[in-house]
């Protein structure tokens, strides 16, 4: 099993200026408008951006544990806890349905 990123990365421009551009656009499309209309998001876009590139430089996956596992299974040595499977499973289920529920 092969396991991706599956985070898209944030367009490069930048969204307080498309935002900006847009609502003056509606604003001025709205005929009851008598004045621009500013939006910033600046800081929600910066801090979007640093949460980026700490997901981005962080490992989804621990090599060291993934190696072991490999290494075990070549071996022969890798065993399926059938058990613990089938209890995760039967849990995952109740609790979606709890959820569906509510």
């Amino acid at each position: 099993m092969k396991i991706e990123k599956s985070i898209n990365p944030l367009p490069p421009s930048s969204l307080n200026e498309s935002n900006t551009r847009n609502a003056q656009s509606k604003a001025a499309n709205t005929p009851s408008s008598s004045q621009g209309v500013n939006v910033s998001i600046g800081s929600a876009s910066s801090q979007m951006r640093t949460m980026e590139a700490s997901v981005n430089n962080t490992s989804a996956v621990d090599s060291k544990k993934v190696a072991e596992i490999k290494q075990a299974i070549s071996e022969g040595r890798f065993q399926v806890n059938t058990a613990a499977i089938a209890d995760r499973l039967i849990n995952d289920v109740k609790e979606l349905l709890n959820a569906s529920k509510s």
